[in-house]
């Protein structure tokens, strides 16, 4: 596919249109630009670095997107919705949050090669057959895959999800194929707390797959029977798994959980490609393309997704500080080119605050007094509350609001995104479905861990080996084109030779 030469360069509405039309992930990727490459233009240099400050490389010179996989076509904002679509049709970037739920389904499939390549390894080794698998997950098309592809291998399954994470086309679609759904866009609270339960009558699970720890703690308070029996559960999130961390150290923790997150295949690329991505594209669609370009903002928590989406919103000329805890996470963040200081010496001077921690209350009402007027509020991290919302008694939760405002008691009046919840699953489409291709790789490597291990597992967090990490990898490595290097066999070293040892030699 040839990309017409522009001399008007845009990368942030590229960025922002390509990634919220069609949730694919932008890093680790490649960006064709079939333009005369001029290392003196500065426009070049500056699409250059604004690519590889999200992960990608731009492929120079005359080329096609078929040349190269993993590889997108970067069209100026003059043309952005106008592009040969690889079939000679001019069209504009597929929409998929537009499509059919079976489309969208099969849409995400058709780019989540490593999940089904190592599904199909897992399936020679591990008997799948008749396992029960419940989960609780953000429920939207690559979700969607890995319950296909665990029905595929013969386990019973299903999904619970809170209302403002269901995508209704992907629910409609999945109970058409079969699969358990408990879960509705306009639940309350209650009929969401009905619904986890019904989930667990009905599949009577083996395994839970859970997103934030707070299914598999219903479980074992309202369904002790049912884990007396539980194989174990594999936990997606930093926040999860925190939370079954205290069960352990409590000696509550009634059966092994398999600690998903804490694989390197999730926490560096999910955290850090996808949800630092998607959360800046999201909040580009909500507040507009350029609007982080000059603004002053406040990333709290330097983690892996804190620093995904600082590196990011930089890149689209926001002025960055970084506020942490930690004093180890702060100096890296110097070290990375961003100041860092306290919550409450930077917050005034903001014009956004984004809690990225996953740890309740990390923006208390008394950060938010702090804050200037018509500030913006945003949640990159994962759990509720993150923002003291609480505390503000007129403030009641509307779900599909992209913007509210709220007038924080004897203080500002400040603007909330996605209502305080996950920015980027709530207003947006979610992580990119190459990023969650890994991390449900991950996933279903969990669950083979639990189903091999059946019985022989202690009640406590599991983490994978580091080979799991490196055969999913070599996998994603391959569907791209690049493959990891080797060493020979016997390179003759022995603990007993020392340097003085050479020297003398």
């Amino acid at each position: 596919m040839k990309i017409a030469n522009h001399p008007y360069r845009d990368f942030a509405s590229w960025a922002q249109t390509f990634s919220q039309h069609t949730n694919q992930s932008l890093a680790g990727a490649n960006l064709v630009i079939d333009e005369p490459h001029d290392e003196n233009d500065k426009s070049n240099a500056l699409l250059r670095n604004q690519a590889a400050a999200w992960g990608m490389n731009v492929v120079k010179g005359d080329t096609t997107r078929d040349d190269v996989p993993f590889a997108y076509p970067y069209v100026p904002t003059s043309g952005i919705h106008e592009y040969d679509d690889g079939a000679g049709n001019t069209a504009p970037f597929k929409d998929m949050r537009k499509a059919s739920g079976l489309d969208a389904m099969d849409y995400a499939q058709a780019h989540m090669p490593v999940t089904h390549k190592l599904m199909e390894r897992l399936a020679k080794t591990v008997d799948f057959r008749g396992i029960r698998i419940a989960t609780c997950l953000i429920l939207e098309p690559k979700t969607a895959v890995l319950l296909r592809e665990l029905k595929a291998a013969g386990t019973q399954v299903g999904v619970c999800c809170e209302p403002g994470g269901v995508d209704e086309r992907v629910a409609e679609q999945l109970r058409a194929e079969d699969i358990v759904v408990e879960a509705k866009n306009d639940w309350t609270s209650a009929q969401y707390y009905d619904g986890a339960l019904r989930l667990l009558d009905t599949l009577k699970p083996n395994i839970i797959i859970d997103d934030g720890a707070s299914f598999a703690r219903l479980a074992a308070r309202e369904r002790p029977e049912i884990v007396r029996n539980l194989i174990g559960v594999a936990e997606e999130t930093t926040s999860g798994v925190r939370a079954f961390q205290a069960m352990q150290d409590d000696d509550a923790l009634p059966y092994p959980v398999v600690a998903v997150n804490d694989s390197a295949l999730k926490t560096e690329f999910d955290n850090a490609h996808g949800t630092g991505e998607t959360c800046v594209t999201t909040i580009q669609e909500i507040l507009g393309t350029q609007w982080f370009a000059g603004k002053n903002l406040t990333v709290i928590g330097y983690g892996p997704v804190g620093r995904g989406f600082a590196l990011r919103v930089r890149a689209l000329g926001a002025h960055v500080t970084i506020c942490d805890t930690d004093p180890v996470a702060c100096l890296k963040a110097v070290f990375e080119g961003f100041p860092t200081t306290n919550i409450n010496e930077a917050l005034p001077e903001t014009d956004m605050a984004v809690s990225a921690t996953g740890v309740r209350h990390t923006l208390a009402l008394e950060h938010l007094h702090l804050m200037k007027p018509n500030a913006v509020l945003a949640v990159i991290g994962g759990i509720a509350d993150e923002i003291a919302l609480d505390d503000i008694p007129s403030f009641h939760h509307q779900p599909g609001l992209d913007i509210t405002a709220i007038q924080v008691p004897d203080g500002p009046e400040l603007r909330l995104l996605a209502q305080g919840d996950g920015v980027n699953y709530t207003a947006g489409g979610g992580n990119p479905i190459e990023i969650m291709d890994l991390s449900f790789a991950v996933q279903l490597s969990a669950v083979a861990h639990l189903i091999s291990n059946r019985g022989n597992l202690p009640n406590q967090i599991i983490r994978l080996d580091a080979a799991t990490d490196r055969k999913i990898a070599s996998i994603a490595l391959q569907v791209r084109g690049y493959q990891a290097s080797h060493a020979i066999a016997d390179n003759g070293y022995s603990w007993k030779t020392t340097r003085f040892d050479v020297m003398q030699d």
